[in-house]
Order: C-alpha cells, then sequence, then structure tokens
C-alpha cells in the first residue's frame, strides 16, 4: 500500500515547515503545494523550496494566482504599507491590513484539487488560532465548515472515493510549542523565512510576522537560526 499521500501547504515560514515535518512524522508522503500569488515577500517561494528539498517530498508544486489583481492587503498591494512596530505588545489584535482576502480558502481550493488528482484524502495546513487571532480564515470554526463543504464539492467526496480531512495539527499551538515541536522533528528553521517585507532578502524584523517569529524563540529559549544563516 505504502504511504498515504498528503497535500501540504508550504509557504517557506516556520509553522508551514513544522506542518510539513508532522505530516512525515505521521507517516504520510508529503506532496508540498506553494503560491506565488503577488506576495511582495516572494523570497518566501526560494525557503519553500530548501525546506521540502530538506524533507525530499516526492513533488513540490508552486502555482502561479495572482491575487495582486484585487489588491485590498499590504502583501499584495504596494500602495499599502506593511505595519512596522517596536516591540511585539504592539501587533494589533484585530484583522490587520497584512490579511490577504480569502487566502486560505482559495489556497485550500488548489490543495483539494491535487488531492483528489492524486487520490489523498488528507490536506495539511499550518494555521494557528491561538497565538493570532486576527486572520478570520485560521480559527477552527473556519477549518470545520471547510472540510464538510470540500466532502460536497467534489466527485471522489460524493462518489464516496474520497473523505477529506483538513489536519490544521498547530491551531491551538504557542509559537513557542510549535518551535519546539519542529526541533524535536529535526526542522532546521534556519531554512525559513517568516517576514512580511524584507529588504534584500533579509528579515526586517519589526513587522507582525517576524516579531511574533522572535517572541517564539524567546519564549522556547531557543536562538532563531535564520539570524545567523545567510543565504
Amino acid at each position: 500500500m505504502g504511504e498515504p499521500k498528503a497535500v501540504v501547504l508550504l509557504s517557506g515560514g516556520l509553522d508551514s515547515a513544522t506542518v510539513l515535518a508532522i505530516a512525515r512524522a505521521e507517516g504520510y508522503e508529503p506532496y508540498a503545494l506553494s503560491f506565488r500569488y503577488g506576495q511582495r515577500h516572494t523570497v518566501e517561494l526560494d525557503a519553500a523550496g530548501r525546506v521540502a528539498e530538506a524533507f525530499k517530498v516526492r513533488r513540490h508544486v508552486v502555482a502561479d494566482i495572482n491575487l495582486g489583481v484585487f489588491g485590498g492587503s499590504a502583501l499584495t498591494d504596494d500602495s499599502i504599507d506593511v505595519p512596522h512596530h517596536a516591540g511585539v505588545e504592539d501587533v494589533a489584535q484585530d484583522i490587520p491590513v497584512t490579511y490577504v482576502p480569502a487566502r486560505n480558502t482559495i489556497f485550500l481550493s488548489f490543495a483539494l484539487a491535487w488531492a483528489e488528482t492524486l487520490g489523498s484524502s488528507d490536506v495539511f495546513i499550518g494555521v494557528n488560532a491561538l497565538d493570532y487571532s486576527g486572520y478570520p480564515d485560521c480559527r477552527p470554526e473556519y477549518i470545520e465548515a471547510y472540510e464538510q463543504m470540500a466532502n460536497r464539492a467534489t466527485r471522489a467526496g460524493v462518489e464516496g472515493a474520497q473523505r477529506l480531512k483538513i489536519h490544521a495539527p498547530l491551531m491551538e499551538m504557542t509559537k513557542a510549542q510549535i518551535i519546539l515541536k519542529g526541533l524535536e522533528l529535526g526542522v532546521d528553521y534556519g531554512l525559513t523565512h517568516s517576514c512580511y517585507d524584507p529588504v534584500d532578502g533579509r528579515a526586517c524584523g519589526t513587522c507582525d510576522s517576524c516579531l511574533l517569529r522572535a517572541q517564539g524563540f524567546a519564549q522556547a529559549k531557543q536562538a532563531d537560526p535564520a539570524l545567523t544563516h545567510a543565504h
């Protein structure tokens, strides 16, 4: 029979690298899916490639979809600045301008299509509700609703050949817990990239994502290898 196949959404960041390691540890054969969606931080795709290679995934696909045509997010619209803060306590708890409208719904739809093609019933996504509940598409009720919809949306689901399961193993974990789990599973976080607004490929250190990452490593009492790696 071999290992069951799973589609793993891989952004190149800390969370998705950990999810890839978890999928592998749970006995799945991961197929990694990344997106070039018009984001300003395309450097994360280089990171996704490095992580996919390190875990020797069977296949790593980068899908091109331009969410920049709609704008509406600091990540895809150059006219909207990415927020920078002096410290993690300044990170807003409401929905931030870095929210990309419907991004996870779009990403999961691509994952669903590939899973059906692969004959896979499992999709892994690195959403997290605990650390940062600002994004509406990172909450348990969203994942649950999407899974129900997905099983009504495909031929494989309707014919009973597939019962799609969306795995969100990081949902209730803090950033520090995620880092410790990843280290336990052999993730090299020096390969990953989290920054929303990199300068010459280097992390800015002051965007929401950089601050939350730094806080996670501090709370886990670990050094962030990405700060010492030069890519």
